[in-house]
C-alpha cells in the first residue's frame, strides 16, 4: 500500500500525537490538552457557562428586549414577576428583565477595558521591574506599593471624585487602583526566569532588553496573569456595581446593575424584585468568573503532567 493510500489519523489522533509537525499542530494540541483537563472540572464549566452566558447575552441583548430598557409606564410601576414582565418592573414602570439584559453589555463593556488595560500595565511594570532589579526594581515596586496600600474601591472612589461620575471615568478609577497585583505576579515570574539558561542564550546572541522581555519573559508570564485577570473579574464587576450603587459610575437612564440595586433598595421590602434580581445578576456573573478562574489556574498550571 502506498503512503497516499495510509488511512489518515483522526483528529483526536492528530492532536493527541507526541511529535508536532509544525508549529500550528502544536498549539492546538495545547489548547485541547488543556480543554481535557478543564472539562474534568465540573465547577470550571460551570463557570465558563455562566461567562458564556454573560457574554451571549450581551451580543444578543437586541433581540431579548432589551430595547424596551428606557420605556416607562407609571400605570404598572412596581408590577410584580409575571408573563408580560419576566422580572417584574421598577418604580418607573420600566421592565427589569429588559433593563437587566441591556445591563449586561455595560458589565461586558466595564470587564474587556479593564482587562485591556490592568493586564498590560501589570506586565510592564512587573517584567521591568523583575528583569532591571537594583533602583529601577526598587521605585517601581515602590510605586506599586503605594497603589497597593489604599483600598480598591476607596481608591477609586477618591479618582471618580476627583474627575466626575460617568462609565468612562469609573472604568478609568478601576484600571489605575487594579494594576498592581498583576505587576507583582509579572514580577516574581520574571525574578525565576531572567538567570535560566535560554535567556543567557538570548543574551550572548545580542538580543535587547526589549526583545527579551517581549519575546521570552512575557509569553511565560502569561498565564499567571490571565488567571489573576480571572479571578479579579469578580472584584472588578463589584467595585463597577459599588461605584454605580453610589451613584458614582453609570448615570441615569444607563442600566447598569450597581444603580439598579441601588434604586430599589427603598423597595427592598414590599416590591423585594426591584433589587433582588439585578443582584443576582451581579452575583452569578462574579461567582461564573471565580469558578471559571479556579478551572484556569489549573489549567494553565506549569508543573500539570
Amino acid at each position: 500500500m502506498s503512503l497516499a493510500d495510509a488511512p489518515r489519523p483522526s483528529l483526536r489522533a492528530w492532536l493527541l500525537a507526541e511529535v508536532p509537525r509544525s508549529r500550528g499542530q502544536a498549539r492546538l494540541a495545547a489548547w485541547y490538552a488543556s480543554w481535557l483537563v478543564l472539562r474534568t472540572n465540573p465547577l470550571a464549566l460551570t463557570g465558563a457557562a455562566l461567562v458564556g452566558l454573560l457574554v451571549a447575552t450581551a451580543l444578543l441583548a437586541p433581540l431579548l428586549g432589551a430595547g424596551a430598557a428606557f420605556d416607562q409606564d407609571l400605570v404598572h410601576r412596581l408590577a410584580p414577576p409575571s408573563a408580560a414582565h419576566w422580572f417584574g418592573t421598577d418604580d418607573l414602570g420600566r421592565d427589569i428583565f429588559a433593563r437587566v439584559v441591556a445591563g449586561s453589555r455595560v458589565t461586558l463593556l466595564i470587564i474587556a477595558l479593564v482587562a485591556v488595560t490592568v493586564g498590560p500595565i501589570g506586565l510592564l511594570i512587573g517584567t521591568v521591574a523583575g528583569y532591571a532589579g537594583g533602583v529601577v526594581d526598587m521605585v517601581l515596586m515602590r510605586i506599586t506599593d503605594i497603589f497597593m496600600a489604599f483600598p480598591r474601591l476607596i481608591l477609586a472612589l477618591a479618582f471618580v471624585a476627583a474627575l466626575k461620575p460617568g462609565i468612562e471615568n469609573a472604568v478609568l478609577a478601576i484600571s489605575i487602583t487594579s494594576w498592581p497585583p498583576y505587576a507583582r505576579v509579572a514580577r516574581a515570574e520574571t525574578i525565576t526566569l531572567r538567570d535560566a539558561e535560554f535567556i543567557m542564550a538570548a543574551k550572548l546572541q545580542g538580543a535587547s532588553m526589549a526583545r527579551i522581555l517581549w519575546r521570552h519573559i512575557v509569553p511565560l508570564c502569561l498565564s499567571s496573569v490571565i488567571v489573576r485577570l480571572t479571578l479579579d473579574m469578580a472584584g472588578v464587576i463589584l467595585t463597577a456595581a459599588g461605584l454605580g450603587f453610589l451613584g458614582l459610575g453609570a448615570q441615569p437612564p444607563t442600566p447598569e446593575w450597581g444603580a439598579m440595586v441601588a434604586a430599589g433598595r427603598g423597595f427592598i421590602i414590599d416590591q423585594w424584585w426591584v433589587a433582588t434580581l439585578p443582584g443576582a445578576a451581579i452575583f452569578i456573573v462574579s461567582l461564573g468568573f471565580n469558578l471559571l478562574g479556579d478551572g484556569l489556574r489549573d489549567v494553565l498550571d506549569p508543573k500539570r503532567g
